[in-house]
């Protein structure tokens, strides 16, 4: 069958042709949440990293992402697979790894979305709670999930088209205050000090990274929708690097300028004499742009991290299909809706995840952000972290045992490597700061990263059953469909 051209009308297929470059794209950059990260990450990663470097600390981690999709979208021009980072482990590393990656992958989105929800939920409650309507938080994360598991269950260019809409929104507020800033000369000028070295290595570097790291969180998903994508050879790829350079240029650049309209020796003062930083960036919006820009924020904060749950809810669902499709998990989930050719099991199943998760934590009476976000969020990064460096490696093995697929060494080989020997070192930096990153301490700073230990050995475990039970599914692993 044509994978170009074909519609979808097969079985159990995901519905074919659904996105263009501009689709995948929103898809993605919507994980990564702009306004969230830059209201609610960027000060946090200013006032426990390394301050006025974190402009610079974001340009080096997008160079350090770029250099990641040089070989990840050369794999992806190979195979077709909504497992992503689990396909590319699997064919690279084997199947035994790829069930490893399996679970830590559905572990990774399905923190992170959940997670997200507890943030979610507070900042609805909080803007209702404005306007006369007082409910407890856990109450708008439950309307947020029905909706998004409305959606999910749905056509994914539907999705697409809700997070469209809710991106641009984020960006231009965003874009609003840049102009502002630029306008009046931030504080006292605009300096290029954050991209000196000196700034960069100042404070908690390492931490800034992490931080920085965590804002990227979702660029990856390109491929996740490439059984979706038109055109994929080329779809997938130029979505890859235009996401990539989006979110840091957007970042660096906002954040730079967040620097100097607090002025750099006056940066982290600032923060540190605010009861709480995320509203750095809403007192910078009053002095520069007015005090009719805050309102219209608190409402674009809630919507961008609607956008963020529904891009890792459409993620985890075609995991949890793919390994279904697979036989890693039982076959019953690796179906697609029989009219909307979505993987509709996969989400109910998130849906219902994250309804159980979230009742557990309003039932025992944890804070929404301090832990249900804190924690969960933090186990995604570091998960997804992990899959990354797989991924970096399994590049190297499937291009050494494929060679007539790519002939640049430099493309195969030396810059997988390269970054995967980086992803180490700040796995091992997150692992280290764990419990100073997700405000966990004792037994739980432990559990909470034991958790990825623990999803991978379970899919170690299941693709062990599966290469003794059914050996040429086994075998297939992570092929997906042949383009």
């Amino acid at each position: 069958m044509d994978n170009q051209s074909s519609p979808a009308t097969g079985a159990n297929q995901l519905r074919r042709n659904a996105l263009g470059v501009g689709a995948v794209t929103f898809l993605v950059v919507s994980a990564a949440a702009p306004l969230t990260a830059v209201a609610g990450g960027v000060p946090l990663a200013m006032l426990l990293g390394n301050g006025a470097g974190i402009p610079g600390t974001f340009l080096l981690v997008t160079l350090i992402l770029l250099m990641f999709s040089i070989g990840y979208v050369a794999m992806a021009r190979h195979i077709r697979n909504a497992g992503a980072f689990y396909a590319y482990t699997a064919q690279g590393l084997g199947g035994l790894m790829g069930g490893a990656a399996a679970m830590i992958a559905i572990l990774a989105y399905n923190a992170m979305q959940i997670g997200v929800f507890g943030l979610f939920g507070a900042a609805t409650a909080g803007l209702f709670a404005g306007l006369g309507l007082d409910l407890p938080w856990w109450v708008w994360t439950f309307i947020g999930i029905a909706i998004v598991g409305v959606l999910g269950y749905r056509r994914v260019d539907l999705s697409a088209k809700v997070l469209t809409v809710l991106v641009i929104l984020e960006y231009l507020v965003v874009l609003v205050i840049d102009v502002a800033i630029i306008a009046k000369g931030g504080d006292s000028g605009l300096t290029m000090t954050s991209f000196a070295p000196s700034a960069l290595m100042s404070g908690s570097p390492s931490i800034g990274i992490l931080f920085c790291f965590a804002a990227f969180i979702g660029f990856e998903a390109t491929t996740i929708y490439s059984e979706e994508a038109r055109d994929p050879h080329r779809t997938v790829p130029r979505a890859t690097y235009i996401s990539v350079l989006i979110i840091g240029v957007f970042y660096m650049l906002t954040s730079w300028l967040m620097v100097n309209a607090a002025g750099a020796d006056k940066l982290v003062p600032e923060l540190q004499g605010l009861a709480d930083p995320t509203t750095f960036l809403f007192g910078l919006a009053e002095r520069y742009a007015g005090g009719w820009l805050p309102p219209i924020m608190n409402v674009l904060f809630v919507t961008s991290l609607f956008a963020g749950v529904l891009a890792f809810h459409n993620g985890v669902a075609r995991y949890l299909y793919v390994a279904g499709r697979e036989r890693l998990l039982p076959a019953s989930i690796g179906v697609t809706h029989p009219v909307y050719h979505s993987p509709h099991a996969g989400s109910v199943i998130q849906t219902i995840t994250a309804v159980l998760v979230v009742a557990l934590f309003a039932a025992t009476g944890q804070d929404p952000v301090l832990a249900l976000f804190s924690w969960l969020t933090n186990v995604g990064t570091l998960a997804v972290m992990v899959l990354m460096a797989f991924t970096a490696f399994a590049i190297v093995a499937f291009f050494n045992r494929n060679p007539g697929l790519e002939s640049n060494a430099l493309v195969t080989k030396i810059i997988p490597v390269i970054t995967g020997i980086i992803l180490i070192a700040v796995i091992i930096a997150i692992a280290i700061n764990f419990g100073d990153l997700a405000g966990a301490t004792g037994l739980l700073a432990v559990f909470l990263p034991g958790l990825v230990v623990i999803a991978g050995v379970i899919g170690l475990g299941l693709a062990a059953m599966l290469k003794s039970g059914r050996p040429l599914e086994f075998a297939r692993l992570g092929a997906g469909q042949e383009i």
